[in-house]
């Protein structure tokens, strides 16, 4: 007797009337036509079953904190930031991690499995470690939570921020962070890269630094990050966040700069939301995206995965936990128009950052975890455009959320009456793309 049994699904790789058998935890056979029973049966009929969203580059100790203790009316970086101080000495442990618990609902409502949350260690309390530890803990059942290490306000500016890293990394805290670019000078960044690659090859964990966030292309501290990560033997281990300098780097400095990202095995993260909403600021017209060079980076076999970075809190006041609305932006943004292109986009938020992040048992494979989401479409460009609605979503091989289908009711004579989004488009195979699917 099985636990879960999905019929007739529709798998990413293309391969459609496909069950999936479940037992124990494990994904125990992915064939057609699986005679067997099962406690629970999902009918999928042709939909499309995939693993989990992953989400690696989040900031859960602030989300969910919009308007506290105000707005930011300039919608800037730099203004987010100063905003995030004012509420730090606010805010209690309790109340990060009542948001944060509410977030984990609202993220596996979504499909999301795993998250990778940046908590700022630039308070000597270090409530924010506190409660996402706790955090962590009490989701541990349903969702993969990996915690960052970051120093908002610099490793070296901020009085105390190397020794308070330190003693995050001791109570628990998975990967070091880094933010060079917010240090006071050019080389003081340089010096935090090295300093925080030395202590993450000491220990033997992995890196995600805020890197090069700006609109200036003489901020070049991903060099640095690149460098750092061959002299310790980091590679595979390491990833830039952000990135969005590079947007307006000139292109002969970047045709040098990508191919050694590539040698150190470095891994991008952009965060089309948050990046199309806070660069440019400074810009009359033309206005500068401001996210990285999607195309570019992956065409090198540069891993390269998208990130929600914020929902509902001091830099952005939008957001809903939905990476498919993270991969819609990235694909318009990237102009990731080929179809090959626009299907690469949801392996931006699920099998690329299940890779960063280091995942085990991440995949829809016999001997693979038993997590996946059950979509309202057919392939993943229609999951994209549909943002489709989670009709299942498995953990373990247990549904931990279910939604009824997005369907509507025309009440137009001669028109059918029944309208189902998934129902309304031609099918077509992507075509082949340059630069594969890093």
């Amino acid at each position: 007797m099985l636990d879960l049994l999905v019929r007739r699904a529709t798998l990413p790789d293309g391969r459609r009337e496909i069950d999936i058998a479940c037992l124990d935890g494990r994904i125990v056979e992915v064939a057609p036509g699986i005679e067997a029973e099962a406690r629970e049966v999902i009918e999928a009929g042709g939909d499309l079953v995939s693993p989990p969203f992953v989400d690696a580059h989040f900031h859960m100790d602030a989300t969910l904190s919009l308007g506290r203790p105000r707005m930011n009316v300039s919608g800037t970086l730099l203004e987010g930031i100063a905003l995030w101080g004012e509420l730090k000495p606010l805010q209690t442990a309790d109340e990060i991690r009542t948001r944060a618990l509410a977030y984990c609902d609202l993220a596996v409502s979504q499909g999301i499995g795993a998250i990778r949350s940046h908590v700022d260690v630039c308070d000597d309390t270090l409530k924010g470690v506190e409660a996402l530890l706790a955090v962590r803990a009490e989701v541990a059942d349903y969702l993969d939570l990996q915690l960052v290490a970051f120093p908002q306000d610099g490793v070296l500016r901020a009085p105390g921020a190397m020794d308070n890293l330190i003693r995050a990394l001791d109570m628990g805290v998975d990967v070091v962070g880094g933010i060079p670019h917010f240090e006071r000078s050019m080389e003081e960044g340089h010096e935090s890269v090295r300093l925080l690659c030395r202590i993450a090859a000491e220990r033997g964990l992995m890196v995600d630094m805020h890197c090069d966030e700006s609109d200036d292309p003489m901020s070049r501290h991903v060099e640095v990050l690149a460098r750092e990560t061959l002299r310790h033997g980091l590679q595979g281990r390491v990833t830039g966040s952000h990135l969005t300098s590079m947007h307006s780097m000139d292109n002969y400095y970047v045709s040098k700069l990508i191919p050694l990202m590539a040698e150190a095995g470095l891994h991008a993260l952009p965060n089309p939301l948050i990046n199309i909403m806070l660069q440019g600021r400074h810009d009359t017209y033309p206005k500068r995206r401001g996210q990285t060079r999607v195309p570019e980076l992956k065409a090198a076999g540069i891993t390269v995965g998208f990130g929600q970075d914020c929902v509902m809190d001091p830099w952005y006041s939008l957001g809903r936990a939905c990476m498919l609305d993270v991969a819609h932006m990235g694909l318009h943004v990237g102009q990731l128009s080929a179809r090959a292109d626009m299907a690469w986009c949801f392996e931006a938020v699920t099998a690329n950052p299940a890779r960063i992040m280091g995942l085990e048992g991440y995949g829809l494979e016999r001997g693979c975890r038993a997590d996946f989401v059950h979509l309202q479409a057919r392939d993943p460009i229609e999951a994209i455009r549909l943002r489709a609605r989670r009709l299942h979503v498995v953990r373990e091989g247990k549904v931990i959320a279910r939604a009824g289908r997005d369907v509507a009711t025309l009440c137009l004579p001669g028109r059918p009456e029944r309208l189902d989004p998934a129902d309304y488009a031609p099918r077509a195979e992507p075509e082949s793309s340059e630069g594969g699917s890093a």
